[in-house]
């Protein structure tokens, strides 16, 4: 059974073996280079702002909305995490997310893990990357650069991680490239829109409430306990509040689900190999609501624990570099 409430996690069974295991390599050696850019760029306040982005972006996945034709769509972050962390960091945010929703919730499956990790956490990122910078040099000084910018960065990385996860089933022989590629991409040129127009309010919300945020993402300058304090207080906040309303989101398949339904290779998935949490339901809590926001709140913490950690321990080791340099 798919997990029905995060688009774009493949299943295992969908990809070839071999593709598999080459997405597997692609990831971790993408992720190594990743923490190594991280470790000498991580600046201090970026440190607390990956826990509570990872925590956000997890919550928020958790809340699908309906999109026409009977399938749903949610924030998937990539371009969030980009606007405010930067490229590197937000590979790491991004990959924590993906990888804890695949190993505690069976949300995609684990020989599928490096294909989601390159959909999301390197494609998502590098194209929501590449096209907020590019439109912020395209609409600098006008009003409403941010907007602009964070909607194009965040339908772009959903439409383009869609192609590739089409790609990836055309390679493995699950459904002709003519009738995946464009089947995903209807679906997700429409949901991401949506993406687009939360990556943009979510940005100028926190342009409102700390702008400094938005404005010197790339700067390393130390923050004060209070401003600490204040982001882990409102991230978090945020993320449990998504979490709280999760049991109202729309019940309609994901993009990738409703494919495979239309184009009939649903059936090609495989089970998980173990089950902790599956479909985001705590097992033996009769109360669907109740499970679903106790798998959340569960999902949250470990998120922001491991995404907070990453960045600490890189953080500690650039200053230590730094220190004996």
């Amino acid at each position: 059974m798919l997990a029905s409430r995060v688009a774009m996690h493949i299943p295992d069974g969908f990809l070839s073996v071999w593709l598999s295991l080459a997405l597997w390599v692609s990831a971790v050696v993408i992720l190594g280079y990743a923490l190594r850019r991280t470790n000498r760029a991580l600046g201090e306040r970026h440190v607390p702002l990956m826990g509570v982005l990872s925590a956000a972006i997890f919550a928020g996945q958790m809340l699908n909305f309906s999109v026409t034709g009977g399938t749903s769509g949610h924030l998937i972050g990539a371009a969030l995490a980009t606007a405010l962390l930067g490229p590197w960091a937000s590979i790491i945010v991004m990959s924590c997310v993906v990888a804890v929703q695949a190993l505690v919730f069976q949300d995609g499956g684990l020989l599928a893990l490096g294909a989601n990790l390159v959909n999301m956490a390197v494609i998502g990122v590098a194209v929501a990357h590449f096209a907020y910078t590019t439109s912020q040099r395209l609409f600098q000084r006008k009003p409403w650069m941010l907007t602009a910018s964070a909607f194009v960065a965040g339908w772009l990385s959903v439409f383009v991680a869609s192609l590739a996860c089409a790609l990836e089933l055309a390679l493995s022989g699950t459904s002709p490239a003519n009738i995946a590629v464009p089947a995903m991409a209807g679906v997700h040129a429409l949901i991401g829109i949506g993406e687009g127009l939360i990556t943009a309010g979510a940005l100028l919300f926190v342009q409102a409430v700390r702008p400094d945020l938005v404005q010197n993402r790339a700067s390393t300058s130390s923050t004060t306990g209070n401003e600490t304090r204040a982001v882990w207080v409102g991230g978090l906040a945020i993320a449990v509040i998504l979490t709280l309303i999760a049991p109202w989101a729309s019940s309609h398949p994901d993009g990738l689900e409703w494919v495979a339904e239309q184009h009939g290779f649903l059936g090609n998935a495989r089970g998980p190999l173990y089950q902790i949490i599956p479909d985001y339901l705590v097992p033996g809590i009769a109360d669907e609501r109740v499970a679903t926001v106790l798998a959340g709140i569960i999902g949250v913490v470990i998120v922001s624990v491991t995404a907070f950690s990453v960045g600490s321990s890189r953080r500690r080791r650039n200053t230590t570099g730094d220190a004996t340099a």
